[in-house]
């Protein structure tokens, strides 16, 4: 047999796989954290996190993405090795007791190797351009699935380097490719890669959207892709405009406050200030129903339910296609 015609060797297997053959997969977002942008500090403690696995996982979630240290956009503060490990390795071990997939939300190869270890399944590194050598070195020794996400710069400069004079889609796919092609080198299975256009990281103004909207082109590319948009800011940015837009069409109407109930009244008021990151669970499934529908491998999302019913919608609606 020569070497073109032998047996390409399978990706690693997860316990989702005959999941991920149907419909898109929920992947629930974990926190272990005191500072994230959406629900820092919730599931902090250990007990927290533990109970918050085992509820998403019986909302419907495939798997359970778990990380320790915060990324969020122009804030996040960079913590140790040693206490990255010790928020999330406790965690990982109770989840895994649970027989679900686990993907460890990490920069770091030595925190990456200790969650595989201690039963995490992926490697969801949203280092981007950054990645180290250590980490493409650690993906080919565990040859386990890794999540290879677009990203410029850090939480502190990222939105300083969303210029793409190319266009957003062209640039992305040619970064991604280049990273692509370390890990490649490296002796990681293609296989084993799993793409993230990296929504919210040193992107801006429209490029999120201009990124779903080209799914097939990122498909195309040939892995399975992961699409994490839940409660970003891009979203808020719609919902800010929309609500606006409809304070001004309701005083243009002599509409007021005083012509609604109480909980009609608190919305009104709202209508005028950004949407808060838990008020932005509808429009984070409607984005999950819309890449569900282009069948992307999986959402990372954090409001579980919302986006299963989503999938099942979308799942219903492929059927019939």
């Amino acid at each position: 047999m020569t070497e073109d015609t032998a047996p390409h060797p399978a990706a690693a297997p997860l316990p989702c796989d005959a999941l991920a053959a149907e419909r898109t997969l929920v992947m629930g977002i974990l926190n272990v954290t005191p500072d994230s942008f959406s629900d820092g500090g919730q599931h902090y403690a250990a007990t927290d996190a533990i109970a918050h696995a085992a509820r998403m996982i019986a909302e419907g979630a495939s798997i359970i993405d778990i990380g320790g240290e915060s990324t969020r956009p122009a804030g996040a503060v960079r913590i140790s090795v040693e206490e990255e490990q010790r928020r999330i390795l406790p965690v990982i071990e109770a989840v895994a007791q649970m027989g679900t997939t686990i993907s460890v939300d990490t920069m770091n190869p030595q925190t990456a190797r200790a969650a595989i270890a201690a039963g995490a399944h992926i490697i969801n590194d949203v280092s981007g351009l950054n990645v180290s050598d250590e980490m493409i070195e650690t993906a080919a020794e565990l040859q386990v699935p890794y999540i290879l996400m677009h990203a410029r710069g850090t939480s502190q400069t990222m939105d300083s380097l969303a210029e793409y004079p190319r266009g957003v889609v062209t640039e992305v796919v040619e970064e991604l490719t280049g990273l692509r092609e370390r890990f490649l080198a490296a002796g990681v299975l293609p296989q084993n890669l799993i793409l993230d256009p990296g929504l919210g990281f040193a992107k801006g103004g429209m490029q999120d959207w201009e990124l779903l909207a080209a799914i097939d082109e990122l498909q195309g590319l040939g892995h399975r892709l992961l699409i994490a948009g839940s409660r970003k800011r891009f979203i808020a940015n719609a919902l800010t405009a929309a609500d606006m837009a409809l304070a001004e069409r309701l005083n243009a109407s002599g509409f007021t406050a005083t012509d609604a109930g109480e909980a009609e009244r608190e919305l009104w008021h709202s209508l005028s200030e950004p949407r808060p990151a838990q008020h932005r669970a509808a429009a984070s499934a409607a984005v999950t129903a819309l890449v569900a529908a282009r069948g992307v491998w999986a959402v990372r999302v954090h409001d579980v339910p919302a986006s299963v019913d989503a999938v099942t919608v979308a799942s219903a609606l492929r059927a019939v296609m």
